[in-house]
């Protein structure tokens, strides 16, 4: 019954909540027996000011009967590593002390046991050259998070990546937090306007909570938005790409294709010819870049103007 700190719980509430558990007991007594406890658990008592209460250490790691299993612990570890960023601040902070639970009942095992050893066999990987995640200002984001939960409304400082200053947004809508590789975005709309923003977490200088509703848009839908290719960097609407790839890298197109519609077409010189509906995007640009000389884009026609003047330029740089 007694909460972690900064919250606290008075004798009182405790003797009314035992009263109703069916233990009848004095408030003397419970407050003996919390005395008694607290040289074995980490209990605290806070009389700075009244009403008195008593809390479980903040940092203090939790108590559970029974204990944490192995498979808890490691599952509780990989929730760590790979949702810490998905997570709202007040379920981090209130996991905390699980995670440190976790890793001590998996430190306390040898590194030969299995579920130890599983941590490492498994990781994930960005499908794209690594890159080392930007500095985030974790106040911010904190914040960010919060306003979020409680649907709120936020002022924000943002720093554009060519600005020499912050500018100031003084009523931004949260919508969502998507994680894109190492960056975190926040979708949002500005004051009275309808169009969904991105704003890049790690830019965000000072951000606080305007205690008003914040407007949401009840049509909205984060994975609909994600979908459109907003995140790929939209340039316009969805295209029809119709392109030829050697054989050997497109053999990742029949198991993972570019889109439901997607049509593959063997040539006969061994080639396929590829026809799929597809979001506009710089991302969509980049991805057939790498390809190199392995593809020939036919359509959209000024996809394939771009495609073949950045092949010249490169060209010219490399002669």
């Amino acid at each position: 019954m007694i909460p972690r700190a900064p919250a606290k719980i008075a004798v009182r509430d405790l003797q009314q909540q035992l009263r109703d558990a069916d233990f009848n007991v004095t408030a003397r007594t419970i407050q003996r027996d919390l005395i008694d406890l607290s040289t074995v658990f980490p209990l605290v008592s806070d009389d700075r000011e009244k009403p008195y209460g008593w809390s479980w250490q903040r940092d203090a790691s939790g108590f559970d009967l029974p204990g944490l299993s192995i498979p808890d612990a490691l599952t509780l570890k990989l929730v760590e590593q790979h949702l810490r960023n998905q997570l709202p601040p007040t379920a981090l902070d209130a996991l905390q002390p699980q995670f440190l639970c976790a890793a001590r009942v998996l430190n306390a095992m040898g590194e030969s046991v299995t579920s130890r050893a599983w941590l490492n066999k498994v990781r994930s990987i960005a499908p794209l050259q690594p890159l080392l995640p930007p500095a985030m200002n974790e106040d911010c984001q904190r914040t960010v998070y919060l306003a979020l939960m409680k649907d709120l409304q936020l002022t924000l400082r943002y720093k554009k990546r060519d600005a020499v200053q912050a500018t100031l947004y003084p009523v931004v809508h949260p919508l969502a937090i998507v994680q894109r590789g190492g960056i975190i975005y926040l979708v949002c709309t500005f004051a009275e306007y309808d169009g969904v923003r991105t704003l890049a977490l790690h830019r965000i200088r000072e951000a606080t909570v305007i205690y008003e509703k914040a407007r949401r848009d009840t049509a909205f839908d984060i994975d609909a938005f994600i979908a459109s290719g907003a995140f790929g960097f939209l340039t316009g609407p969805p295209i029809v790409l119709r392109a030829t790839f050697q054989r050997p890298v497109a053999e990742h197109l029949f198991e993972t294709p570019l889109s439901e519609d997607q049509v593959l077409e063997s040539c006969p010189d061994g080639s396929v010819h590829v026809t799929a509906t597809v979001a506009a995007t710089r991302s969509l640009v980049f991805w057939l870049t790498g390809f190199g000389a392995a593809i020939e884009v036919h359509g959209p026609e000024n996809l394939r103007a771009e495609l073949k003047d950045t092949a010249m330029r490169m060209a010219a740089r490399y002669q």
